[in-house]
């Protein structure tokens, strides 16, 4: 069979008989074993391909593994290119014919040795091409057999030649991949060593390898895109990487989980509170994917709604607690939801910090000594659980000291036991600390610490360092509850505002502090506590014993009263009122430099 392809038989003759055992002839059969042996080995090639491809939600591992499951089984070279847009998980676009076809070297893989550095290597843009018949058979969703000079006329320089037809290179397969109406890149297998050209069989045998590639390849552009839709959703939910304020300087860190588990539901905030104080929170809601980033943006607007009413951390988390059941009840078996929060509220005038936790691992404080210690705070029940209470812990934060609040990620790395993780946690603390350090950089050094290997869950990391106001800042009185007092308090007031070189702003101060004493007076009862607070702005506080809720109302021409917390309103920049175990605070804020003052309009 000269100038055919190489047989290789197995033949069989068998003499025929008659009943006598006279010869009458000869029977020979003979099989192809060449055909045999090829055949097993393309049903092995497929069933490698089935067990490697299809493993992968990364476009370029995808790419990879189909370029090593080709070589040595189809040719001696393999390279996968794909879509640049395909790259970062966008659909690519519908070119046909020739020029810049967007396609960028993703995998390459060699029988023997290195992949030749002559030829385009991964992560290179292949150049402009020419429309071709055979080119536009790719275009269409249809492999092709290439040799050399038809490779050429692909290209306008014919210096280009170098870069895709390798050393020996005498037979090429290109072939589409082709999923979903897109061609999302393309897959070429060269024979160098190998002396047979290819066939069709082998051009059946591409296609059906390169289809199920291009599955795999569109699945992980399409989780790509989702993982980075739901990941640039959760990043517009947390807020700021780092805050300053007069109470704490903060830096947060997110890192999502590695593997295809997708971006979870791990939140932080930092909460500024009237009077200079300011909320620290972080919580963990169970799963992954676009449901739990869902639910993370609902409970993180439900703390800032909450906190803005002022409630301390164990009223907080009850409230918190209600509307996650609510939330369960409004969700399907399949979307059940469990998570956990810690709250915790710090005052920079009494340098106390209140927390309490909602199944929520207890935060580590580092002390401006270097000293590490975990804060003893009950863990209490996750979210929607409901049944049992909550309970606050306070711990006094000398200024310059870093409270650290994380979620379980941190921690519970590779399935190791909660203990070691805080105790490498602890001790990562102490290590990577320094007052002259900032924030950001400790933090980064701590995820940096957690190596390079998958992390089983997201990382949501929340550092502050606290301050202090400066004694000088503040000042305080307590009065009892008689009509002379206001008078009083309106003097003191204005003697404190003088000091400060805050005469401006003594007038409307009195009058405010006038309407706040007078109601405590008559209503509340005694002791009154009066507290002027100095920072960015003038902040006013009156406290009493009485728990009655005030109201703001617009008092008729006729009435001889009610004027008063709407006078306070209109002269301050914001007011609100607090609660606490003994009674109440009613607070007002005014700017430092004091806007002009309608007082017709107050009338």
């Amino acid at each position: 069979m000269h100038g055919g392809p190489a047989q290789r038989v197995s033949l069989w003759a068998f003499r025929l008989e008659d009943a006598a055992g006279v010869p009458e002839g000869v029977l020979v059969l003979y099989v192809d074993t060449l055909m045999q042996q090829r055949a097993r080995r393309e049903l092995d090639l497929l069933q490698r391909a089935a067990a490697r491809i299809g493993g992968s939600l990364d476009p370029r591992r995808a790419a990879q593994d189909l370029a090593d499951v080709l070589v040595p089984a189809l040719g001696d070279l393999s390279a996968v290119s794909l879509a640049e847009a395909v790259l970062h998980g966008d659909e690519p676009p519908r070119i046909h014919g020739g020029g810049d076809l967007h396609l960028r070297r993703a995998a390459v893989a060699s029988a023997a040795g290195p992949y030749p550095d002559v030829l385009l290597q991964p992560g290179q843009a292949l150049p402009s091409l020419l429309a071709t018949a055979e080119l536009r058979e790719l275009q269409h969703g249809r492999a092709a057999v290439f040799d050399p000079a038809t490779v050429a006329t692909l290209f306008d320089d014919p210096a280009q030649l170098r870069h895709f037809v390798p050393d020996g290179g005498h037979s090429a397969l290109w072939a589409p991949l082709f999923a979903r109406g897109l061609v999302l890149g393309t897959v070429a297998v060269w024979r160098t060593e190998q002396p047979d050209a290819f066939d069709e069989q082998d051009v059946d045998m591409l296609t059906e390898i390169a289809s199920r590639s291009a599955l795999n390849v569109d699945n992980a552009r399409r989780y790509l895109r989702e993982r980075r839709s739901v990941l640039a959703l959760q990043q517009r939910l947390l807020p700021r990487p780092t805050t300053d304020s007069p109470a704490v300087e903060t830096a947060g860190l997110y890192r999502p989980a590695g593997g295809g588990s997708g971006i979870s539901g791990d939140w932080y905030d930092v909460i500024p509170l009237p009077s200079f104080r300011v909320a620290l929170a972080v919580g963990d809601v169970s799963g992954h994917g676009l449901y739990a980033t869902a639910t993370m943006g609902r409970l993180r607007t439900a703390v800032r709604t909450l906190a803005d009413l002022e409630l301390d951390p164990t009223e907080l988390l009850t409230h918190l607690d209600d509307g996650v059941r609510q939330l369960a009840g409004e969700s399907d078996a399949q979307s059940h939801v469990d998570s956990t929060c810690l709250y915790a509220v710090y005052d920079p005038i009494s340098c106390l910090c209140q927390l309490a936790s909602a199944g929520h691992p207890s935060p580590v404080v580092v002390r401006p000594d270097g000293t590490v210690k975990v804060v003893d705070v009950s863990p209490g029940p996750p979210l929607g659980v409901g049944g049992m209470p909550f309970e606050t812990a306070t711990v006094d934060l000398e200024p310059g000291s870093v409270l650290a609040l994380y979620s379980k990620g941190l921690i519970e790395r590779d399935a190791a036991d909660v203990e070691s993780g805080l105790r490498w946690l602890t001790e990562s603390l102490a290590a990577s600390y320094g007052s002259d350090r900032s924030l950001a950089d400790v933090g980064r050094a701590l995820l940096a610490g957690l190596g390079d290997g998958r992390q089983c869950d997201d990382i949501a990391l929340l550092l502050a360092r606290t301050r202090a106001l400066p004694e000088e800042s503040t000042a305080s009185w307590e009065f009892t509850a008689t009509p002379a007092v206001v008078s009083a308090a309106r003097e003191a007031v204005a003697r404190q505002l003088t000091d400060w070189g805050l005469d401006e702003l003594v007038f409307t101060t009195e009058l405010i502090v006038s309407e706040l004493v007078t109601n405590a007076v008559r209503h509340a009862g005694g002791p009154i506590g009066l507290w002027l607070i100095r920072g960015d702005v003038l902040v006013c506080e009156v406290t009493d014993p009485s728990s009655t809720q005030p109201r703001l109302r617009r008092a008729r021409w006729t009435d001889e009263g009610g004027r008063g917390l709407f006078l306070v309103a209109q002269l301050s920049l914001r007011w609100g009122s607090r609660y606490g175990r003994a009674g109440k605070t009613i607070w007002s804020e005014q700017a430092l430099a004091p806007p002009a003052v309608d007082f017709e309009a107050l009338m």
